[in-house]
């Protein structure tokens, strides 16, 4: 299901002993099986020698200490994955370092780096700790911020769908390629929402000032565009498209609310170059209650 943008042959994990962790473990592990690709999971032990100079009764024993923790968290993350990767091969690897430079190189040669929302450090009022945003504004693959799956919906319902966040301009084409890729592997329909938003707010001004049928007409069209050469390359995937007048991250976290997946750009059509995470991809990360995918543009993928 590889997008053919990123040629790693592994899907790394972030591991760090905490439950959210291991829930990224599942999802990953589930993720390479998919792939037929060998499932890395890697712990970052922040070690720093100045922290504990002149504290009686630790330094090395206490770096020896850190050690056996964290190759105790890798094992025990391990045999979890063994349980859901269907005979992939599991690799193991103990860094030392701070997690967000020793993520983002192993980043450099993955498919794909899945997180769990809050790791050991996170404040429990916090929706998405500090590692994973850093990882969704950095990483050099797509990242996964992977949230507890719910059990599946009866038959009837049919299965959770992939949402994904289209804003008409290149920039998502990146997305939309993960998304058709993540749909087809899972055999499930792909809901596509494409949200326009005008900055008039009183509905007076508005009606004198646009067209909003000719308006809606035209992002109906923007959509189509933006779907026909990805639905032609994935023909066995369903595409259910919603246009609307709507907040695109408001949109976009309604969608999520029935969904197993939403994939959003990591930056979109209004951002300014110069940030790494945009508006609307900070929103959903934070907000959606389905799992998540932050997918960088084309353009910086090839850089």
């Amino acid at each position: 299901m590889a997008d053919g943008r990123h040629h790693g042959r592994t899907v790394v994990v972030g591991v760090d002993g905490s439950e959210n962790a291991l829930e990224a473990v599942r999802w990953g592990a589930a993720e390479a099986a998919r792939r037929n690709v060998t499932l890395r999971l890697v712990t970052a032990m922040a070690w720093n020698q100045d922290h504990v100079i002149g504290r009686i009764g630790l330094g090395g024993d206490y770096r020896d200490i850190m050690l056996g923790a964290a190759r105790r968290q890798l094992a025990e993350a391990a045999a979890v994955a063994e349980e859901v990767a269907a005979g992939r091969p599991v690799e193991q690897q103990l860094v030392v370092g701070f997690p967000v430079p020793v993520l983002r190189e192993e980043s450099r040669r993955a498919q794909m780096l899945v997180l769990g929302d809050r790791g050991h450090g996170g404040v429990s009022c916090l929706l998405v700790g500090s590692v994973a945003v850093a990882m969704a504004a950095q990483a050099e693959c797509p990242v996964i911020l992977a949230r507890r799956e719910e059990e599946p919906p009866a038959a009837e319902d049919g299965p959770r769908p992939v949402v994904v966040g289209v804003d008409g301009s290149q920039i998502s084409e990146a997305a939309l390629a993960f998304a058709f890729g993540a749909a087809s592997a899972r055999g499930v329909p792909l809901v596509a929402v494409h949200a326009w938003w005008d900055l008039v707010m009183d509905p007076g001004i508005s009606a004198l000032l646009y067209d909003w049928e000719a308006v809606e007409t035209d992002e109906h069209e923007v959509l189509a565009e933006r779907l026909a050469g990805w639905s032609e390359k994935y023909p066995d995937v369903r595409v259910y498209r919603v246009v609307t007048h709507d907040r695109p991250a408001h949109a976009l976290i309604e969608e999520s609310q029935q969904a197993q997946l939403v994939v959003v750009g990591s930056r979109g059509r209004g951002a300014a170059a110069g940030l790494l995470l945009g508006s609307v991809s900070h929103a959903v990360l934070h907000r959606a209650p389905c799992s998540v995918a932050v997918v960088r543009p084309l353009d910086e993928d090839e850089s």
